[in-house]
């Protein structure tokens, strides 16, 4: 496994320990006489972080061993095919592949994880603490819970976290193995172009599942690295145990990586080693030597540097190789294809109002939505209506029940923040007193809209998505009596 550790995510154990800290109920004495105070956890947390643990452990099985399904059948459909006109390279393109499929799906299903597991990747800071947080709780029990049944729940939840880590592992290993056959695939179709036909759709298609897979590992980790307010202020209780700190310099996975000294975070622990302007100056010393033209000469080199740089990535890219940013889609990405229905779900509020007449008071529509999220602002949904009279004048102001009504809707985005609307309505538009008179049918009126819908970005967080939508009921014409055709509506969603 390589060791890749994510230089933001560095101080990610001690912040993490002190989030976990912030569940204590109350304290008791810490060991060794220390005159500072240790958590003590209650059930409730062990049972949360186990049951977290293994709702993760499973979407990662089910989401993994799904990616790798799907590709290996859309490699033996191509391969099925390719035999047909190449059967020397067809044989040796997909040789062993549908055995490494079959055998990481099933790594995926089974992976328990294993004590001092390494890690890939980004360092799992918050994974990291958890784990030091259980192995601590396992050698000071004075800061367990009273209860019975708390000490087969510390097991449980560490075997948890144990898989965790080692399906967190298991997931990059099957992301790295499919884009190293995404890469096989491009490399073949580069050399062999008449066999576009065969493998551009499909290498196309994988290029789109390994980015969604991608994306969905990135939102499993960012699941756990999301501290809110209660948890940043909780970084304060870190310094009340010192050892617990002592315990995670020795104990913890970046601790054991870079074997951190006694005098971690000390003035002592960086003495001798040179400061940035040292370096800044020997780097100028160096290029002092080359004469007047050294500066011009080094941004020169640099910039020829970057630019080969940026050349083979770009091929590393049409070949639909590469980690990271390299691994850039060809393809307009859908950002809600990897989130779970819930995280699609958008609140919406909107208010029109429309003038009186001989038939109809004044009137301001109040509305309410429930859309899903199909794309980016591609919006479906349904919403009901409440329609509020205020009279018919300044002299003749009066409140009353004018109306409800029950809505259906469609957003497309057009481009940039405009977006195309329709939606289909039933509005019942006679004055009511009593929930009995709304079943009265023949007083329901359709109403088609069609029209543009702008969104506005404002600062504020409570009204920081703002629609103007400019509005056709093109049935309005049918009514008796008529009601308005244009329609102007401001909304709010959330």
């Amino acid at each position: 496994m390589s060791k890749r550790v994510s230089i933001l995510s560095l101080s990610g154990a001690h912040f993490w320990a002190t989030v976990l800290l912030s569940t204590a109920l109350n304290v008791c004495q810490a060991q060794n006489g220390d005159s500072a105070k240790a958590p003590h956890f209650s059930g409730r947390w062990l049972k949360r972080v186990e049951s977290n643990a293994a709702r993760l452990n499973r979407e990662l099985s089910t989401q993994g061993t799904g990616y790798l399904e799907k590709m290996a059948k859309l490699e033996k459909g191509v391969q099925g095919r390719l035999a047909m006109v190449d059967p020397a390279g067809a044989k040796e393109l997909f040789a062993g592949s549908a055995g490494q499929y079959s055998a990481l799906g099933q790594q995926l299903q089974s992976e328990k994880g294993c004590p001092g597991q390494g890690f890939s990747g980004a360092y799992p800071a918050y994974l990291d603490s958890l784990k030091g947080v259980m192995a601590y709780l396992r050698e000071h029990p004075e800061c367990m819970p009273p209860l019975h049944g708390s000490e087969p729940r510390l097991v449980s939840a560490s075997a948890e976290l144990q898989a965790v880590q080692g399906k967190m592992n298991d997931a990059e290993a099957a992301r790295a193995f499919l884009q190293q056959r995404q890469q096989v695939l491009g490399q073949y179709l580069s050399k062999h172009p008449a066999m576009a036909n065969i493998l551009r759709n499909p290498v196309a298609k994988m290029q789109r599942s390994i980015y969604y897979y991608g994306q969905q590992l990135r939102q499993y980790k960012e699941m756990w690295a999301s501290p809110d307010r209660l948890e940043r202020e909780a970084l304060a209780l870190l310094d009340k145990v010192p050892a617990f700190q002592s315990f995670m310099k020795q104990n913890s996975m970046l601790g054991g990586l870079f074997h951190l000294p006694s005098s971690y975070s000390t003035p002592q622990a960086v003495s001798g080693l040179q400061t940035k302007d040292e370096v800044a100056a020997l780097v100028h010393g160096q290029v002092a030597a080359g004469g007047a033209g050294g500066d011009a000469a080094l941004q020169g080199s640099l910039q020829a540097a970057q630019s080969q740089l940026d050349d083979y990535k770009s091929k590393l890219t049409k070949m639909g190789t590469g980690n990271g940013d390299m691994n850039m889609p060809d393809f307009n990405p859908n950002d809600q294809k990897t989130k779970t229905f819930w995280k699609r779900i958008e609140y919406g509020a909107n208010f029109q109002t429309t003038r009186n007449n001989y038939y109809f008071p004044m009137v301001t529509d109040f509305g309410f939505s429930l859309g899903y999220k199909l794309g980016h602002n591609n919006l479906i949904g349904l919403g009901a209506s409440y329609k509020l009279g205020w009279g018919n004048g300044i002299r003749h102001i009066a409140f009353t029940s004018e109306g409800v009504g029950v809505r259906s809707f469609l957003q497309i985005r057009i481009k940039g923040s405009f977006s195309a609307t329709g939606g289909f309505e039933y509005n019942y538009t006679t004055p009511f007193t009593a929930y009995q008179q709304l079943k009265q049918i023949a007083y329901w009126t359709k109403s088609g809209l069609i029209g543009v819908t702008k969104t506005i970005s404002m600062k504020s967080t409570v009204f920081k998505k703002t629609t103007l939508s400019l509005l056709w009921d093109f049935l309005s014409y049918q009514q008796a009596p008529r009601t308005e055709p244009i329609l102007f509506r401001i909304g709010y969603n959330f």
